[in-house]
């Protein structure tokens, strides 16, 4: 089974980003979850709750915001050891329980997923407010294009899927 887990708070525009690609994907990719063998999980702003979800997969997509200093809104998707370089550079994560923190849990125990992947988007804005920055808005298309590609790559996705333009999923994200 491949585990996407959107991470993020809404409640702080951009940092929630993880969660509104979440539901992007469910909207985009609605069969996802019954025609394959994907499980798509909120995972909020982490806790260690997380680590037996973690360590109960061999292929792990982690949706979040990701701060590279690039413009706002470009999209990133680090794999296996990149992601792993990428999570041990201190001050990364905003979250209380870092990424880090439950990677490293996991491979204490062995049960690190084999195949692993953080795709994330660069945010604007974190400060209080619901609505993602337009910036941030107009890349969750690319984002979720991406996570296609790897679920393809990954073997976990054995038909082409068509991608849907933006404007067509919801009001919730206008393009």
């Amino acid at each position: 089974m491949a585990i996407i887990l959107g991470i993020g708070n809404t409640l702080l525009q951009d940092e929630g980003i993880g969660i509104h690609l979440l539901d992007y994907i469910q909207k985009a990719y609605p069969h996802w979850e019954q025609q394959f063998d994907i499980q798509l999980i909120d995972g909020g702003t982490l806790s260690f709750d997380l680590l037996t979800l973690i360590c109960s997969t061999q292929k792990l997509i982690i949706l979040d915001a990701i701060r590279l200093n690039q413009p706002a809104g470009s999209v990133y998707c680090l794999q296996d050891q990149s992601m792993d370089q990428f999570l041990a550079q201190p001050g990364k994560s905003v979250h209380e329980v870092s990424l880090q923190d439950l990677f490293d849990m996991s491979r204490l125990t062995e049960q690190l997923p084999e195949q692993r992947a953080l795709i994330g988007i660069e945010p604007k804005t974190i400060d209080w407010g619901s609505q993602l920055t337009s910036d941030v808005n107009q890349s969750l298309s690319e984002a979720g294009n991406k996570v296609k590609q790897v679920l393809e790559q990954w073997g976990v996705i054995d038909t082409p899927v068509q991608s849907l333009k933006a404007d067509r999923i919801c009001s919730t994200y206008p393009i």
